[in-house]
Formats: structure tokens, C-alpha cells, sequence
């Protein structure tokens, strides 16, 4: 029994000292040697976290370097935009026509003459053109050296320019090639470039605007709107060629604006006529044009225009001038018993005209007067009956037909009539015979169609008599444009 106590005790003891000795601590040695290896771990850790930091701090800094540069790039793209969409605006202004612009009557003057007015700054460029052919008809019984050949002209080519220095400051002028050339043909003389009005408006208030340079007489229909697309027929009113004597312009100044609304006016002092140009048919070559005009005597014009309801519009217009100019005249009718000295005819010219535009629907009509003194002087100085009363009128009626078979259409399809009488000879002086042929009467009929609304195809018959002789009737076939 001592044997075996002895004997578990000496197993025990042998089972126990394998697990003493591995349980045993480490010499001190290998904890300062793993203690120096933890430290250098927790070094590497450190550095590798400082260079990871670093790193993403770079990142960073390039991200914000690239972010900063993007918006600088698209602020300096955007700038640049900005500049050249400035550039291009001002080019605009000053050499193109913005496509956007309405044409439109301002201050008393045509569709395309207006352009001007409308632009914020810079040079506008505008124009219209006629062309069209004359075929005579019904001239049998006229004498064989008074009949008349048929002709195709390029009647006019029109070009307007205007600049608008301010807001209140603005220049416009028409220049005018007739007949399609300055040379003279086998055919023809030669046609003319002539300045029809160039002139500098100072806006200043709606009723009263300063005006100045070589002014369109603010008389008639005609004389101030002539763009072909806005009048029917190929060939103006005789009334608005003969006693109104379109396109007249002459050089002065004078004033214009709105007084009330629907209330406008216009009044001009200008140089005035020469009566030296006046004839038993018209006073048209009275007319100075701008030409080295003499100015001896001034003239005075003014127009009123009234507009009570939309679509309605009447008014009218009035000229006074002397026209002797500090000239010599013959007052003898003895053409042995010369006598010649100073006088000083007077020209007296009014008109009233009245227009009603309702949907398709326009009508229009004007009487126009002239009373000329010292009518027997000028007779007998021009070797031709002049009359001291010139006077003529129409009435006309159109309709635009399209939209009652097409109404969605923008096309216009207007046909038209319109009846006038001219007398340039109405009062001439005793001792001098009337000419009964300037007495003359005309019915023109046809039609205008416009495929858009500034381009213009026109076709009308001309039915002419007179109170003595024969007259051809006339076919007119022609184009116009404005722009």
C-alpha cells in the first residue's frame, strides 16, 4: 500500500513537471526583444497612417487644384461667349438687318423707310423695287404720230439707308434708280439716280419731333408711302402724279409728332416751287428736288391726319408758297412790245383724303386743288395756257378675296377698282383756249396678288378719255417688292 502511494505520487509529479516547466516566464531578454518588435510595428502603422494621410491629402489638394481649374475654364469659356455674343451683337447693329424687325409705317413714312426707327442702334438697310409692262390698246382712231409703242421698264430700284446715332438722334435717306439705267438706249433717254429724301429726325417728345435735310411733301397718299405693295394698280393715281406732284420732296425743316392719340401732324418750311416749270398738263417741273434750289422764296406746309376709330383714318393737307423766285417774266402778249419785270405767282394746294381698312376691305378717296395767280403772266411768259385752278379725285374700292375660299391662307388676292378725274386746265386766263385734252378721266380695274406680304404681282386695264381727242386704253402687267 506504500508502495503504491509512492508510486501515484512519483506518476503525478512526472505528469505535472512538463506543464511547470512550459508555463514557466520568459527570460527578460526575449520580452525587451518583443517589445522593441512591437515598437517597430507601431512605427511602420504610424508612417504607413502619415503617408496614407499624405497621400489623400494630395488627392485632395488635386481634386480641389482640378475642381478650381474646371470652374476657372468654364468661367473664362463663358467670358469669352459673353464677348463674342457682344461682338456679334454689334456687328449686328452696325452692318446687318436684324430679321426680326417689323416693317411698319412710323412717322409718316413707308413700311421699309421705317426700319430705321426700330433698330437700337446702327445702320439699316432697306429698299423696294417696280418693274412692269405697258401694252396700248384701242388707239385706232388716234393720229399714226400719236399713237404710242408698247414698253417694258424697270421702273425704279429703291434703296433706303438710315443710321441711328442715339436713341433721339437718327438719319434716313431714299436713294432712286429709274428707267434701269443712266445711259440712253435706241429706245429711250437715259433714266436718273436722284436722292428722293435724306433728312435727320431729333426725336425729342411724341408731339413734337424736329425734322431737316431734303423732306417728302407730307401731301396725299402717294407722296410719302410709294412702296409698291400698299397701293393697287401698276401706275400711282394721275390725281397724286399731276396735281399732287409725287414723289416731291424739297429742302427745309419742320416739325411732326402725335398731338392726341389717332391725332398726328407734319409741317414743313421748305424752299418753295419755280414757276418757271409749270405747264398746261401739271406742275410737276416746278418741283427743285434738292438741286441747287433756288430759295428766294419759302413755302409752308402742314398736314393732319385723324384716326377716331381703328381701321378709319381722315385728314388733310395744305401748301402756300410764292414761286417767282426774284425772277423775270414776260407780261406782254405783243410779242413786238417786250416787257418784262418781277412778279410773284402764288400756289395755293390742298387735299383731303379719308381711308377705311376693315378685314379684306379697303377704300379709299382724296380731292386735291391748286390755285396758281397771275395766271395770264405765266401764259404768256411759257407760251401755254396755265390755269389758275388745277383739281382732280378718286375713289377707290379693293378687297382681299383669299381668306373667303382659304381662311388659314396668308396670301392676298385683291381685285380692285378705282375711278379719277384730272382738269389741269380748269380756269386758264382770257385770251388763252383751254386744252381739253388735259380734262381727262380714267377707270383702272385689275387686281394685286401678294404670295407673301412684301412681294407683289399686279395686273390692271386702264380706261382713258378725255374731253377732246382720243386716248389709248392701257394693260399693265408688273411685279413689286419691298424690304
Amino acid at each position: 500500500m506504500k508502495r503504491l502511494r509512492c508510486l501515484t505520487a512519483a506518476l503525478m509529479i512526472g505528469i505535472a513537471w512538463p506543464i511547470m516547466a512550459v508555463a514557466a516566464p520568459p527570460p527578460l531578454e526575449v520580452l525587451e526583444r518583443q517589445l522593441k518588435e512591437l515598437q517597430t510595428q507601431i512605427e511602420q502603422l504610424k508612417q504607413d497612417k502619415q503617408e496614407q494621410d499624405r497621400r489623400m491629402r494630395e488627392i485632395e489638394m488635386a481634386e480641389k487644384e482640378r475642381a478650381t481649374k474646371e470652374v476657372k475654364r468654364g468661367e473664362e469659356q463663358e467670358r469669352k461667349t459673353s464677348i463674342l455674343a457682344e461682338e456679334l451683337e454689334a456687328i449686328k447693329r452696325r452692318y446687318l438687318l436684324p430679321e426680326t424687325v417689323e416693317l411698319k409705317s412710323r412717322y409718316g413714312l413707308g413700311p421699309s423707310a421705317s426700319k430705321v426707327y426700330q433698330l437700337p442702334r446702327g445702320l439699316s438697310i432697306g429698299g423696294y423695287g417696280e418693274a412692269s409692262g405697258t401694252f396700248y390698246i384701242a388707239d385706232n382712231d388716234v393720229p399714226e404720230n400719236a399713237k404710242k409703242k408698247d414698253t417694258a421698264d424697270m421702273y425704279r430700284f429703291v434703296t433706303y439707308i438710315g443710321y441711328k446715332f442715339t436713341d433721339r438722334i437718327i438719319m434716313n435717306s431714299e436713294i432712286e434708280f429709274e428707267h434701269g439705267t443712266t445711259s440712253s438706249t435706241k429706245s429711250s433717254s437715259g433714266g436718273s439716280v436722284s436722292v428722293e429724301f435724306a433728312n435727320l429726325d431729333f426725336l425729342l417728345t411724341d408731339w413734337a419731333n424736329i425734322r431737316a435735310g431734303l423732306l417728302l411733301m407730307p401731301m396725299g397718299y402717294l407722296n410719302e408711302i410709294h412702296e409698291p405693295p400698299y397701293y393697287f394698280g401698276n401706275l400711282r393715281p394721275e390725281v397724286e402724279r399731276r396735281i399732287i406732284p409725287s414723289t416731291w420732296r424739297e429742302l427745309g425743316v419742320g416739325l411732326h409728332g402725335t398731338i392726341l392719340p389717332g391725332l398726328t401732324y407734319r409741317t414743313y418750311v421748305t424752299n418753295s416751287l419755280n414757276a418757271k416749270g409749270f405747264t398746261s398738263t401739271d406742275i410737276r417741273g416746278a418741283r427743285q428736288n434738292g438741286n441747287r434750289a433756288l430759295m428766294e422764296d419759302v413755302a409752308w406746309t402742314g398736314r393732319l391726319d385723324y384716326s377716331p376709330i381703328p381701321g378709319l383714318q381722315v385728314g388733310g393737307s395744305f401748301f402756300w408758297g410764292e414761286t417767282g423766285q426774284d425772277q423775270l417774266f414776260e407780261t406782254s402778249a405783243d410779242p413786238t412790245a417786250s416787257k418784262k419785270k418781277k412778279v410773284n405767282p402764288n400756289l395755293t394746294l390742298f387735299e383731303a383724303h379719308a381711308e377705311y381698312e376693315y378685314r379684306g376691305l379697303r377704300l379709299r378717296t382724296l380731292y386735291a386743288q391748286g390755285n396758281i395767280s397771275d395766271a395770264r403772266t405765266l401764259s404768256i411768259d411759257l407760251k401755254q395756257p396755265i390755269s389758275s385752278r388745277i383739281m382732280g379725285g378718286y375713289v377707290e374700292a379693293g378687297y382681299d378675296i383669299l381668306p373667303l375660299i382659304f381662311p388659314e391662307t396668308e396670301m392676298y388676292l385683291a381685285p380692285f377698282i378705282r375711278y379719277e378725274r384730272i382738269d389741269t386746265q380748269a380756269d386758264v386766263p382770257s385770251g388763252f383756249t383751254s386744252d381739253e385734252t388735259k380734262d381727262i378721266q380714267v377707270i383702272n380695274a385689275g387686281f394685286n396678288f401678294k404670295p407673301v406680304p412684301n412681294v407683289v404681282l399686279k395686273f390692271d386695264y386702264r380706261n382713258l378719255w378725255a374731253a377732246e381727242g382720243k386716248v389709248a386704253d392701257e394693260i399693265n402687267v408688273g411685279l413689286g417688292f419691298n424690304f
